[in-house]
């Protein structure tokens, strides 16, 4: 018989407490002068015995299999040598006390499942498919006996050791320790046997000497809190939506007319899972018209009362609402029913919890490490290290996967003003200038450059959007002109003065004129969104409806009409989920929209001018099509302040549209208003209209203007102006 290739007790040892570095260096199977040594780790087992294949077995005749019981050798490792000169397939039959053996496979018999281009990838801070490298991967090897289980890596560079624990090993980390493969930082394990759904946590030895228990960054599913483990899982889902992606990779945004609803999936409707929210939203939204849903944070967070922003799992999908086909499947339904999804995805910061990003390897990892960079004093948050290349790579190969594994059409960037400013929410002295002496994140901006550089190159289509709310130049200008290179940015600036506006009674809005038409200065500076967020409905700032004055009729007829104008104003728009019904509580989490206003007819109402006005709004090119030039916007009416009347014309090509607002509460009559042409217009909406809970004044059967100078136009028509109303006029005939 062979000898046993020797081993170092002291060596063994740091085997059995997770201390060794390369534990398959000395467990599996080894040659060892005309045998091959195997060694195992099975602390609490009675008997361990090693069955193999015998050399003399073929294919056609799979007999042959030779026993070798093993000794146990020191602190659970066990050991023995097979007569054999070639490493053979064998496997590994177990008994505890008072129990049968049972045969298991050998995880150290496996070669890394991580290959070395992935390593170098990593190193550089450039695979763009991070998540095919890192995280739980479920895997199948063909053979006379085929094994299936799951690969686990893991990138924790400053790590003694790390172990694997789950539900496969009862939460016992000694039984399987990982590999480090060389200097790149990178953990590695493939354990056979463990499947789709299984529950798994890394337990990672710091530097400091110290365990800790960490979920792992890329799990591609997680435990529903308040539980905190990863969750293995293997996709099966059959995506339906090719003709859609086809087509989004052929078409621009800005150019395109886009109306988005934005929406908290845990309080449109309470206790819903994805699936049950695919049966009742994608109708409810096609039906109402919106191009685009936008979600609220669905990656996976502890703490419901965070909405999604305190992130601990940033590939994984909240598993309040079921597995992540089931996100695919919410999804797919939207794509098949034309309707697009945004997810709100956030970079600048992540959450505190100990069983997460903070401290993974036992110091500051994923946070900067520098107190002035690394702590959201307002969130309560760490801050990335944007300055690291591989916790670069984390978040672009982030915004990557949910782009191409969920087929995902934008991402809206929260926060990116936090990201931007080295002196953001920081009083003197509590920051330091960049290497140039300014306040500029040189950074964060890098990354920002690089996320959505990648992003349009990889996933064309889609619209990358900032929330940001400062005058940084450039936030939707291309990276090849020192832009940030976003597709859109929110419009704070417009949602803050015309909301201020809305706010003052009629009486009192002829002083306020300019809080109206201010937008225009700036309009075409980046490209827009108009954001009426959750921001806006929280935190005492009460609904959109409590917000306008007066009383009902008027507060729901001054919503209709800042509806109206909103539409036809330069940019595209967004609403948060309640606003197209006159949600009147303001918004809360932990209960669901009041959707019995719906059974009153003025908030039916209110609903069907939302619906309607995202109808006129999309067969009408000449709001959205040239939204990007400054000529598809001019005033017809901007000075009437006593009047309190806002007209301008939209135009693309041959296309006009003349949208005039009365935020008066009396009407106008024979209001003389500019046309850019003479003939017959008809009002193609009136938010005013009886089936909408207004007053039913209008100019049905539309209006003719004449021919005759009138502010600068060479046409006028006498119109009337309903009260707290939006009146649009198209050409008579044009559809």
């Amino acid at each position: 018989m062979p000898e046993i290739l020797p081993a170092d007790h002291g060596i063994l040892a740091q085997i059995a407490h997770g201390g060794h570095g390369d534990p398959h260096a000395v467990l599996g199977a080894h040659p060892h002068d005309g045998g091959v040594t195997v060694r195992v780790l099975k602390p609490l087992a009675a008997s361990v015995t090693v069955r193999y294949r015998l050399a003399s077995a073929t294919r056609k005749s799979p007999g042959g299999w030779g026993e070798l019981a093993l000794a146990h050798e020191h602190e659970g490792v066990w050991a023995g040598a097979l007569p054999v000169a070639e490493v053979p397939d064998y496997r590994l039959e177990v008994a505890y006390d008072g129990g049968a053996a049972i045969r298991v496979d050998d995880p150290y018999r496996f070669l890394p499942t991580v290959g070395e281009m992935d390593i170098h990838l990593i190193n550089e801070g450039r695979h763009e498919q991070l998540w095919q490298a890192l995280g739980a991967h479920v895997r199948r090897y063909d053979g006379e006996e085929p094994v299936v289980g799951t690969s686990f890596a893991v990138w924790a560079p400053r790590a003694r050791a790390v172990r694997l624990e789950g539900d496969f090993n009862d939460w016992d980390g000694r039984a399987h320790p990982m590999r480090q493969l060389g200097t790149s930082g990178v953990w590695e394990l493939f354990v056979p046997g463990v499947e789709s759904g299984a529950a798994y946590k890394y337990v990672i030895l710091g530097a400091d000497g110290h365990w800790r228990e960490k979920a792992d960054p890329l799990a591609q599913w997680a435990e529903k809190p308040p539980q905190s483990a990863s969750r293995v899982y293997e996709s099966t889902y059959s995506w339906g939506d090719d003709e859609w992606m086809a087509q989004r990779a052929s078409r621009g945004q800005i150019d395109a007319p886009i109306s988005v609803y934005e929406m908290h999936l845990a309080s449109w409707r309470r206790d819903r899972s994805y699936a049950q929210i695919a049966d009742e939203l994608v109708p409810y939204l096609a039906d109402l018209g919106f191009t685009h849903v936008e979600l609220m944070p669905v990656m996976q967070h502890p703490f419901g009362g965070s909405w999604g922003y305190h992130v601990t799992g940033y590939y994984a999908p909240d598993s309040r609402f079921g597995d992540p086909d089931g996100l695919r499947l919410l999804i797919d339904r939207l794509h098949q029913a034309g309707i697009g999804i945004i997810l709100d995805w956030v970079p600048g910061h992540f959450a505190t919890d100990p069983w997460a990003l903070v401290q993974f390897d036992g110091a500051p990892l994923y946070e900067d490490p520098n107190p002035q960079r690394g702590w959201h004093k307002d969130w309560g948050s760490h801050i990335f290290d944007f300055g690291r290349r591989e916790v670069r790579n984390f978040l672009v190969a982030n915004a990557l996967y949910w782009l191409e594994e969920f087929h995902v059409d934008g991402l809206r960037v929260d926060g990116v003003a936090s990201m931007l400013y080295l002196d953001y929410s920081r009083e003197a002295g509590e920051w330091t200038p960049n290497i140039h002496g300014g306040r500029e994140n040189l950074e964060a901006v890098a990354l920002l450059q690089e996320l959505n550089a990648t992003a349009y190159r990889r996933a064309p289509g889609i619209a990358m959007i900032a929330e940001e709310s400062t005058a940084w130049p450039g936030v939707t200008q291309p990276t090849s002109a020192s832009g940030l290179g976003f597709g859109f940015k929110w419009n704070m600036g417009w949602m803050h003065d015309s909301l201020q506006y809305m706010e003052h009674d009629p009486v009192h809005r002829s002083y306020h004129h300019g809080e109206m038409s201010f937008s225009l200065v700036y309009a075409w500076s980046e490209n827009y969104i108009l954001p009426l967020s959750h921001d806006e409905v929280v935190h005492g700032k009460g609904s959109l409806l409590r917000k306008m004055p007066g009383d009902r009729w008027q507060q729901l007829a001054n919503l209709r009409a800042y509806y109206g104008f909103m539409w036809a104003h330069p940019g595209k728009q967004m609403i948060f989920m309640g606003s197209e019904f006159g949600q009147e509580a303001e918004w809360a989490e932990s209960r669901e929209l009041d959707w019995w206003l719906l059974e009153h007819p003025e908030h039916q109402g209110m609903r069907d001018t939302v619906r309607d006005l995202n109808a006129r709004y999309v067969e009408s090119p000449a709001i959205w099509r040239s939204d990007a030039d400054p000529g598809s916007f001019a005033w017809v009416e901007a000075d009437d302040a006593a009047g309190n009347v806002f007209g301008f014309v939209r135009r693309s090509g041959g296309d006009e549209l003349v949208s005039v607002t009365n935020f008066a509460a009396m009407p106008h009559h024979g209001y003389r208003l500019a046309f850019p042409g003479a003939g017959e217009w008809e009002e193609c909406l009136n938010t005013d209209a009886q089936a909408y809970g207004g007053s039913g004044v209008g100019n049905l059967g539309g209006v003719t203007a004449v021919v005759g100078e009138h502010k600068g136009w060479p046409a006028h028509a006498e119109v009337t102006l309903p009260p707290l109303a939006t009146v649009w006029f198209r050409r008579a005939g044009e559809r």
